[in-house]
């Protein structure tokens, strides 16, 4: 395999399937990858059930805009009546 292929995989893996690894070792400061392989190990001895964790994951940060409330109000001025 060469190099860009690998490149070309990695990318798939790393951006397009959803990003929930990465995004959270961006958040932790972890790469990546180590999070991959304990997600994997997690769930060959929990039967599976992480990856319904990872659905839910991927759901709520593909629609993260709709779940943040709305911090900053729109501030009424004094000339506002």
């Amino acid at each position: 395999m060469s190099s860009e292929e690998k490149n070309k995989v990695v990318s798939l893996f790393e951006f397009q399937l959803f990003g929930v690894c990465s995004w959270l070792g961006e958040k932790l400061g972890i790469k990546a990858t180590s999070i991959r392989i304990y997600f994997i190990y997690l769930s060959f001895f929990t039967f599976g059930s992480p990856i319904i964790v990872y659905l839910i994951s991927s759901f709520v940060l593909e629609h993260k805009n709709y779940f943040k409330p709305n911090v900053h109000p729109k501030k009424h001025s004094v000339w506002d009546l």
